[in-house]
């Protein structure tokens, strides 16, 4: 395993991750036909897109293809692809489709599903990723992004960057719909989990022909506030995985001295187009909220509730109404047991009637909003009474005196109060 890392979170020079990458690369020898696997624009800040174009720098025309690892995102436009990987060719991109571009590397059974569930599922998961990796004739394939906690696994990347990133509906509906009924808080912020347990095991068993190597980031923020790389760990196995996450729940979570009654988050109009991002806001500081608390999600960029058109259709019919509700739906409704990873969505995004959700969306109108159960705000008036630019992480003061927590990006960390995270 190549890795840099920083102990005191001050962060990593650019130059040394480039020359820690570069040597990762030296490591692994020579190589002739290179398929990338970055994170989309959803993971702008993780550094995945820098080291994209640091290997494309490296290996040169021996990279053949980058896939960004969309999941069910939406591809990614011509601008998104020049602002995360300036200077490269957009004819090497391919576009992953999740329902179609798919193949079955093999399948968990259902009784592992069944034992790591405590038995709330039993079904086998089918291992499916994109085609790319099994008949383009790789040599490499080079998978990059970021380690931070996560609300359906515990702490992203690693395998998920393929089995999700790349990965194929069943297999991306069942995982997520694993992690919810198992109970994302008790998952968030721990490198083992149920779900990770099952991608372990098809890792293990399933891609042994594929030329797979990690690179994966730890990104924080520094004594300054500023976002600056925390470490960089390289390898084929999971040893740099757990590494990374080590790091990252350094760099990355926050316990909160008490629970928090008023959180306001802001969600960039470049990284949170929709509810199905944008819900950062509630599965990362849902853990530091206090009951009867109130979030109030900024959010100037987002116009849809979900990225694809289908599970947009499905979060405006059966609404973040909490856990009960999306069981009883998923029972009684086929086309939500067809889109499992929209009901486990549906679950993450309700409190469960605990605290406010107060959205304040650029594009969606009030009675959208109130439709999927939430809370609306006049986003405009809210950023007059929580101006951004004079707010920063952590406590603040509003013009009536009264005490707030703000975040200025809930995609790079995760929050809790001791008692309800028991990690």
């Amino acid at each position: 395993m190549i890795d840099a890392q920083v102990e005191d979170l001050k962060g990593l020079p650019m130059e040394v991750m480039k020359n820690t990458f570069f040597a990762g690369l030296d490591a692994l020898g020579e190589r002739k036909r290179v398929l990338l696997i970055p994170p989309d624009i959803t993971r702008m800040h993780g550094m995945g897109g820098t080291l994209a174009v640091w290997a494309v720098e490296y290996y040169g025309d021996s990279v053949k293809a980058i896939l960004p690892a969309l999941g069910t995102h939406v591809a990614m436009t011509d601008a998104e692809l020049d602002l995360m990987f300036p200077g490269v060719d957009h004819k090497l991109f391919i576009v992953h489709d999740w329902r179609n571009d798919i193949v079955t590397l093999g399948t968990v059974p259902a009784e592992i599903v069944e034992r790591l569930s405590e038995s709330k599922l039993s079904w086998p998961w089918k291992a499916q990723v994109n085609k790319q990796l099994v008949s383009g004739g790789y040599d490499l394939i080079l998978s990059l992004g970021q380690v931070v906690p996560h609300e359906v696994i515990g702490m992203a990347n690693y395998s998920k960057n393929i089995f999700v990133g790349t990965g194929g509906s069943e297999g991306i509906n069942r995982s997520h719909y694993l992690g919810a009924v198992y109970g994302m808080e008790r998952i968030m912020g721990r490198a083992d989990s149920p779900v990770r347990a099952i991608l372990d095991y098809a890792q293990e068993r399933f891609t042994k022909d594929i030329p797979l190597t990690y690179a994966l980031t730890v990104v924080g923020r520094d004594s300054n506030g500023e976002m600056r790389p925390m470490g960089l760990f390289m390898g084929a196995d999971r040893q740099c995985f757990e590494e990374a996450s080590r790091v990252s729940l350094k760099a990355n979570f926050t316990m909160v001295d008490k629970p928090l009654d008023k959180v306001v988050v802001y969600l960039d109009s470049g990284e949170f187009r929709t509810t199905w991002l944008g819900n950062k806001s509630i599965y990362r500081t849902r853990m530091a909220i206090a009951d009867g608390g109130e979030l109030i999600v900024l959010a100037p960029g987002v116009h849809k509730f979900g990225e694809d058109n289908e599970i947009d259709r499905l979060i405006r019919k059966y609404g973040y109404k909490g856990t009960p509700a999306v069981l009883r739906a998923v029972d009684e409704n086929e086309e939500l047991r067809n889109n499992l990873s929209a009901a486990a969505h549906l679950i993450h995004g309700s409190s469960e009637g605990r605290f406010t959700i107060r959205y304040c969306p650029g594009h969606l109108s009030r009675q959208e909003v109130e439709s999927v159960g939430y809370q609306w705000g006049d986003l405009q008036s809210m950023l007059a009474t929580y101006p951004r630019e004079k707010m920063r992480d952590g406590w603040n003061l509003a013009a009536d005196g009264s005490r707030f927590y703000y975040i200025a990006n809930p995609a790079v960390g995760l929050w809790a109060h001791a008692g309800r995270f028991h990690g």
